[in-house]
């Protein structure tokens, strides 16, 4: 009989996230944290993470996640974070997803009061699903309340193929660097793409494993998880606006303005000043679709200023699927281009 793999399938501002609830696989270690290095180590969920994410069932933009148990009685549920290459430590448009899915599935039963906080356990932390509904129960959004975000280094050169550039290296659940398009003489719109893609990942792998890259104080958290390429926009009066293309992993691109890189935008627009109290961040993706992001709360974390980043989106159910694996097929788990 053929192995089958059941899935829900939501978008986030563009982004897919495959949520599979039932993983035939125990995730062994002592919280969410722990399990994700023990996924990243099994060649059994590797395997499982390739199938459901590479051709011909997925794509080289696929995203998803596992859930699994939750570090303690706290929260819902947990999640394994997972892309073409690996498995990340944050992701707020897969939080999101999480949260209208729990709420529109019954997982988590909706508050009366219009407003169902899911908590959720990732590898970067403990994060909150906001989901708000209307009078008959249906889902209006979400928001996503991040773990506390803060810059680590600021204007840190990086040689290129398009000269040296500067780029901020900030942290909002996994660590990013920040490039702005205009210095590299690029526009975040669809045309430029390609050139997105390749700047993106040149300053990704430049920084990866350098001291900048380091997280204070969880090295399962250090390394540039994406390359955030921005550019200011102009906006009504009270808001800052921008527009962004984050290319994440080896060279995959968000469709969403991306959950935990917006937490990264917001906690280092509010340490160069720009993003004030109670002013919002209207943060738009490459295809056009927006969060809108601030501050919460001012916090010290890891012995730095912090922020607690609120991000305002919403998701929406594209499919539930059977996935089978015919034991004579040849390409299993299968395969990615680009």
């Amino acid at each position: 009989m053929p192995e089958r793999f059941a899935t829900i399938d939501y978008h986030t501002a563009g982004e897919p996230f495959r949520i599979v609830p039932d993983v035939p696989v125990d995730f062994v270690g002592a919280d969410v944290p722990a399990k994700r290095m023990f996924a990243l180590a099994s060649p059994e969920i590797e395997r499982i993470r390739k199938i459901l994410c590479f051709e011909p069932r997925g794509h080289a933009d696929m995203y998803g996640g596992f859930l699994v148990e939750p570090d303690d009685a706290g929260a819902h549920f947990g999640v394994l974070f997972w892309h073409k290459d690996g498995f990340s430590t944050a992701c707020g448009h897969g939080t999101i997803a999480l949260g209208v899915w729990a709420v529109e599935s019954g997982r988590v039963a909706a508050d009366p009061s219009g407003v169902t906080d899911v908590v959720i356990d990732v590898p970067s932390g403990r994060v909150t699903a906001r989901v708000r509904t209307d009078a008959d129960g249906s889902v209006l959004g979400a928001d996503f309340v991040n773990v506390p975000s803060y810059v680590l280094h600021e204007r840190v050169p990086v040689s290129t193929s398009r000269g040296e550039v500067e780029v901020d290296v900030t942290f909002g659940g996994a660590i990013y660097a920040q490039l702005d398009a205009a210095s590299v003489g690029l526009t975040v719109t669809p045309e430029h793409y390609g050139d997105i893609i390749a700047i993106g990942r040149e300053v990704k792998w430049a920084l990866n494993a350098s001291p900048q890259a380091a997280h204070p104080l969880d090295d399962r958290l250090s390394g540039v998880y994406g390359t955030i390429v921005f550019e200011s926009l102009p906006g009504a009066s009270g808001e800052i606006r921008q527009r962004n293309a984050t290319v994440f992993a080896d060279g995959e691109v968000d469709r969403s303005p991306c959950g935990s890189g917006t937490s990264a935008r917001v906690a280092t627009l509010t340490a160069q000043g720009i993003l004030g109290p109670g002013i919002p961040l209207m943060h738009e993706s490459i295809v056009g679709s927006r969060f809108t992001a601030r501050a919460v709360e001012r916090v010290v974390a890891a012995g730095r200023e912090a922020v607690v980043p609120e991000v305002s989106g919403t998701a929406y159910l594209t499919g539930e699927h059977t996935f089978f694996v015919d034991p004579r097929d040849e390409l299993v788990p299968g395969f990615v281009l680009r």
